[in-house]
């Protein structure tokens, strides 16, 4: 009987519960369990310089690990890098192998429909890299005729297209900068950050910038959706470390300038 009654009661508690909207919550916030664990694991490559990458003694280094360092170190627990080949990162966070990505991963609107970001923290922007001596070029105008050196696939390939540039294919930044420095190319079309990198590495190298795109494509940490609690902690540790400096000196150590802006 006291089985009974009890079978009883508790259902007419969920019935009172659901009919007054007193339901428990499906979804528990991460940030509890994050800080429960006291460890924020963050999926990251570890291949992707000057990003995510092993030094020359093994350690995982660069922007986007200092960056998640310091994010973890706001929210008072400890970092805990994943690593994973970036085609399999982000269904890993789905996946639950991590609580957030971080690994310059592009703010999208086919992304933002599956996961939340937060507020953006890079910006990389398409900068015209020529030969220092170059003085026919000087904005995006002046490709018109000339040729690019690009990835045929890439965004910048398309703009470089647009802009009426013929393509002279390459695997990525490091040989379309090579084609321009031996003259194969006019110019490239390329990532703002990654010129800040290569320049950092290669300061005498004869190459310049001479127009940059307008905006540009925003990187933001990624995390699951339906975690208002976590957002809002990780949004207000990247402002933190924007206003403490503790920004600006990674961004000095791995790009040679301030890329918070």
């Amino acid at each position: 009987m006291k089985l009974a009654l009890a079978g009883f009661a508790a259902s007419f508690a969920t019935i009172l519960a659901v009919t007054l909207g007193f339901a428990a919550p499906a979804h528990a916030d991460d940030l509890d369990a994050i800080r429960a664990a006291k460890v924020l694991r963050i999926g990251t490559e570890g291949t992707y310089a000057p990003f995510t990458f092993h030094d020359a003694s093994g350690k995982l280094v660069g922007f986007d690990v200092e960056i998640g360092r310091a994010v973890a170190a706001k929210l008072g627990v400890e970092p805990q890098f994943v690593e994973g080949k970036w085609d399999g990162l982000i269904a890993g966070l789905g996946a639950g192998r991590y609580d957030v990505v971080i690994n310059q991963v592009g703010i999208t609107p086919e992304r933002q429909k599956a996961f939340d970001f937060s507020e953006p923290y890079i910006t990389s922007k398409a900068v015209l890299i020529v030969k220092s001596d170059n003085t026919e070029i000087t904005g995006f105008a002046d490709l018109k005729g000339k040729r690019a050196a690009q990835s045929l696939t890439s965004n910048y390939g398309r703009l470089a297209t647009e802009a009426g540039a013929e393509l002279v294919g390459t695997d990525g930044f490091d040989q379309s900068i090579q084609l321009v420095l031996t003259g194969r190319a006019d110019a490239t079309l390329n990532s703002s950050l990654s010129f800040l990198d290569f320049r950092k590495q290669k300061p005498d190298a004869p190459v310049k910038t001479v127009a940059e795109q307008d905006g540009g494509d925003a990187s933001g940490i990624l995390l699951r959706k339906d975690n208002p609690a976590l957002k809002a902690a990780i949004d207000t540790a990247l402002a933190d470390i924007k206003a403490d400096g503790t920004f600006a000196a990674i961004s000095q150590t791995y790009f040679g300038a301030d890329v918070s802006k």
